[in-house]
This record gives structure tokens, sequence and C-alpha cells, in this order.
């Protein structure tokens, strides 16, 4: 019998997944746990650690075990050919929330619906937020302030001296979202190859 693997993501440093592992925990013995902290759902599922590990780790016959289907992503491609993937491997994948296995065709027509139902959700939040913004404009007012955070600066400085995130954050005075996003941005584009050859 294959094992329960648990997944869980929140996407600010001011969440926590215990909600999630709670819901989860009440229903399954999870046999291990793998989690995305700070980790946006439009991030790509194969570029979280977290989730990278678990790919990296999960077996034919397991169970993926999620709170609900927006944990995989908010990307409706990027979570069906993640689940996809894993149902080619034989894994079987389980949202609480929504109550149902996300790899049968029922599943995945759920999936691809729930999904679209996200995404327009989340564009009409966009489109009142972009009305906000121009009626803030046309009175006037402010908004925000420009970036300052030199993200590869950030980064650079972490890896250099093998800092944690509080430290760095600390260093330069920003919250440790913004180290997370620096680092993870580092990652992706290489500049950490630069802080090797540095130090070679």
């Amino acid at each position: 019998m294959g094992a329960f693997i648990g997944y869980l993501r929140v996407s600010t440093d001011d969440q926590t997944t215990s909600a999630q592992r709670h819901q989860i925990e009440s229903r399954y013995k999870v046999d291990r746990w793998f989690s995305d902290d700070a980790v946006s759902g439009a991030t790509k599922a194969k570029r979280r650690d977290g989730f990278s590990q678990l790919l990296s780790y999960i077996r034919e016959g397991d169970t993926l075990i999620v709170y609900a289907i927006d944990r995989l992503g908010r990307d409706t491609v990027d979570v069906l050919e993640t689940v996809e993937r894993l149902r080619v491997e034989g894994v079987a994948i389980v949202s609480i929330r929504e109550g149902f296995e996300l790899g049968t065709p029922i599943g995945k027509a759920m999936l691809t619906m729930l999904a679209a139902i996200g995404e327009l959700e989340r564009s009409n939040i966009k489109a009142r937020q972009m009305a906000g913004i121009m009626k803030a404009r046309a009175e006037g007012r402010r908004l925000g302030r420009a970036k300052t955070i030199d993200d590869r600066a950030v980064a650079l400085w972490r890896f250099e001296n093998n800092e944690t995130i509080t430290r760095t954050a600390q260093h330069f005075g920003i919250s440790t979202p913004s180290v997370k996003r620096a680092w993870r941005r580092a990652r992706e584009e290489g500049w950490l190859d630069e802080g090797l050859r540095r130090a070679s």
C-alpha cells in the first residue's frame, strides 16, 4: 500500500499552514509532509522548493493530499499539467475541501471548472483594484512608492555570508517575504552562479 503525502502552501509570510494541516490530519494519517511558505500560487509547481522535493519523493501507489485545489497553484494550465504528471506516475490526488480525487475524469472536469471560476474571481478582484487605482489617480492621490530593493544585492549578500532569511532582512531593513522573493528570483535567473564565481 502506498503512502499518504501531505502538501501545504501559504502565499504570505504572515499566514500559517496549521489550519490546512489540521484539516488533513483529521481525515488521513499522513506519512510525509511537504510545504511551501510565503510562495505565491502563481509560481509554477516545479519551481517551488517544497513541491519540487515532493515530486522527487512521491512514488507510484502514493496518495497526495491537499486541503484545497488552489494549494496546488493558481495557474489552471500548470495545475492540470501537475495533476496529469502525477496521474501518469500512478499517484492519486485528493482535495479535502472539494471532496474528490483529482486524477479521475470527473475530478479533472471539476478541477477545470473550479479553477476557471477561481480565475474569474481573481480577474474581478483585479478589475475592482484597477477601478480603485484609476479613481485615486483622478482625485490626485499618490499611489504607493517605487521599489527600492535590489533583489540581486540581497540574494548575493545572503549567499556570500551564508545568512538566514531573518538576518538578511534585518541587514537590509526589509521584510522576510522580500528576501524570499529575491532569493527565488536569484535561483531562477542564475545570480547565485555569480556568487560562486566570486567565492572561487
